[in-house]
């Protein structure tokens, strides 16, 4: 874990038990939901070595880790029937693997764009932030899903 990292931040306060958006703990990783849900479902799975490259994981955790990522992906795509399901992992402002996974719609913003043109201020608006019952029920739902394909 590195101190500087906000990915290993929130995978501290999920070993706290304080990190809300947490969903469910894999081999490799941890599935969690968005901090605001501009894109319905919007989800991450953070990879638990810190490390900034794909390459730089050793072959068989690297392998199970995106094993585990489609898994992800799949139980997120499950629920919600996107149009598209794009996953992106850049690491540009956060070196530590992780993916993101954004359920694309007819009704989206731009549904055909990068889900990162869209712009902070409104991706990022409070409307987008689930209140507490809300963000327990997508985390039981996305939960049910992942349990069904981990079996």
């Amino acid at each position: 874990m590195d101190s500087d990292c906000l990915i290993c931040d929130r995978i501290q306060l999920i070993k706290k038990n304080s990190n809300p958006y947490f969903v469910k703990e894999l081999e490799t990783g941890y599935v969690v939901l968005g901090d605001f849900q501009f894109f319905h479902v919007y989800s991450l799975f953070l990879c638990k070595q810190h490390v900034s490259e794909l390459h730089f994981l050793e072959p068989i955790f690297k392998m199970k880790f995106l094993e585990e990522m489609s898994i992800v992906a799949n139980a997120v795509y499950n629920w919600v029937n996107p149009l598209k399901l794009n996953y992106e992992m850049l690491g540009n402002s956060e070196p530590h693997l992780h993916w993101h996974f954004f359920p694309r719609h007819k009704d989206d913003f731009d549904p055909t764009g990068p889900s990162w043109l869209v712009p902070k201020e409104i991706r990022y608006a409070a409307k987008y932030k689930l209140p507490e019952e809300k963000l327990n029920e997508y985390k039981a739902q996305l939960n049910s899903k992942l349990l069904v394909l981990l079996r």
